[in-house]
């Protein structure tokens, strides 16, 4: 018969679902089996007849193969039920299910009913229109129990697969009458009509989800048997009592909390038991945290933020000596050499040194009304006295700033003072100043008297103009 057609199974039924896990569709990869006996080659004579079969929200059910049909995993089976005819799939056959039936302590007596068929076409199309009425019915159920004003919570219902009769599941801290509920069910949807009430983490495994960490609930894949859990299993693993964190998805602890206990119980026995703060001379030491498996514990001296880690063959060394009155040193050393002393001496002197420099230091204020060319003056005497030749060298621009006279030009004084050419002698200069009154050009006279021959021209040697 065809299979599951979004988990790529053949359509022979062989192989079952080959999607690993990921299928889509309801029930598909909820409390999988694995028969790791399949590839021994059992014979068929001693096999053994009674098959596993899965419901919806991972109930599971034995039924036996009285007609030996060839059977695999993941084949739809119609099975007998009390009130009529009902379809799951196979989830698992062989010697596996007799270990499965002492585990759950299942009888194999005649209670135990048969298989009729593997589910042909018409049996899964009237099983689908069975199931398209779940979710009205659910959304009706809820509206029905909120005007009676019960204190119940729906979370599911299954129909059966010849569409006689409807289970509804729910969940109530309390004992509540349904009977009312009832006559008003079955005149409604014309049908036979059973309340089964679950537990709360019953109700997290058929409703599903994801947990925290990252992986869907346990109780909706694998786990059957919910077993007890209480807040010691948390102490033990030094967890921190935090509800929020310790409750799983239906308000209750997690069930992997006992996963690991037996492991933690067996490894706590080797931890010492530490009632108060350990005595020593640099105070009482406080324990803080211990790594159970590494073997090692962690204390603090007055509740200080510093944690020092010793080892529990330590601790117990630490609690002997307080027990007969005395103080250890430190939790390293039982007493304290030289060494010690100076390095304790050492140790001192460096916070002091970091609290010395760890204050700021206040950076000085600039003083913005001082303007900025203010020239310093000198404040030594002697440094005056060596600058005395300075300061006579500075003395004809002190002058000239002392007169105000802006014309007056600065002079240096190394610089040699610029000399007249020389035209010639008296004789021509008279010479010279004669023509110039006798042609009456007085003016071109002066300027020849006072500014130098140019470069490419020769110069008057006191002769006038031919």
């Amino acid at each position: 018969m065809s299979g599951c057609s979004s988990c790529s199974t053949s359509t022979g039924g062989t192989g079952g679902c080959q999607n690993n896990g990921t299928c889509g569709t309801s029930d598909c990869n909820k409390m999988n089996s694995f028969d790791w006996l399949a590839h021994m080659g059992i014979p068929e004579v001693d096999n053994f007849d009674i098959v596993e079969v899965k419901f919806k929200g991972g109930r599971k059910e034995y039924f036996r193969n009285v007609d030996y049909l060839d059977l695999h995993t993941g084949d739809p089976v119609v099975v007998d039920v009390p009130s009529g005819h009902h379809i799951g799939y196979v989830s698992l056959q062989g010697e596996l299910v007799r270990l499965q039936m002492q585990k759950r302590k299942i009888r194999d007596d005649d209670n135990i009913t048969r298989i009729y068929r593997i589910a042909n076409q018409k049996d899964l199309e009237k099983w689908e229109e069975a199931k398209n009425r779940e979710i009205p019915s659910l959304y009706r159920c809820r509206q029905i129990i909120q005007e009676l004003g019960l204190k119940m919570k729906l979370s599911d219902v299954e129909y059966q697969a010849d569409n006689s009769k409807a289970t509804f599941y729910y969940s109530a801290e309390e004992r509540v009458d349904f009977r009312e509920l009832i006559k008003i069910l079955a005149g409604e949807f014309r049908i036979r009509v059973e309340m089964r009430q679950i537990s709360l983490r019953q109700e997290a495994g058929r409703l599903g989800g994801i947990g925290v960490c990252g992986r869907e609930l346990c109780c909706s894949t694998w786990l059957v048997d919910f077993k007890n859990v209480s807040t010691s299993a948390a102490r033990y693993q030094n967890l921190s009592l935090n509800p929020s964190k310790l409750s799983g998805q239906c308000g209750r602890l997690k069930c992997c909390l006992n996963y690991e206990l037996d492991t933690y119980i067996e490894a706590i026995k080797n931890i010492p038991t530490v009632e108060k703060p350990l005595q020593t001379e640099q105070g009482p030491a406080k324990l803080q945290k211990t790594d159970i498996f590494r073997r090692l514990m962690w204390f603090s001296y007055n509740n200080d933020n510093d944690w020092h880690s010793i080892s529990c063959d330590r601790v117990i060394e630490i609690l002997e000596i307080n027990a007969q009155g005395g103080k250890v040193f430190n939790l390293q050393v039982n007493e304290s050499t030289e060494l010690e002393d100076m390095a304790a001496q050492s140790t001192l002197e460096l916070e002091l040194l970091d609290k010395k420099f760890s204050k700021k230091k206040k950076k000085k204020k600039k003083n913005r009304n001082r303007p900025r060319n203010q020239e310093a003056q000198p404040s030594n005497s002697n440094q005056q006295i060596g600058n005395a030749k300075q300061v006579n060298q500075n003395a004809p621009r002190e002058e000239a700033k002392a007169n105000n006279n802006p014309n007056q030009k600065r002079r240096n004084p190394r610089r040699k003072p610029r000399q007249k050419p020389d035209i010639g002698s008296n004789e021509t200069k008279n010479q010279n100043q004669g023509t110039a009154s006798a042609s009456g050009d007085s003016n071109n006279s002066r300027q020849k008297r006072r500014f130098p021959p140019r470069k490419n021209q020769k110069p008057n040697n006191g002769k006038g103009d031919e």
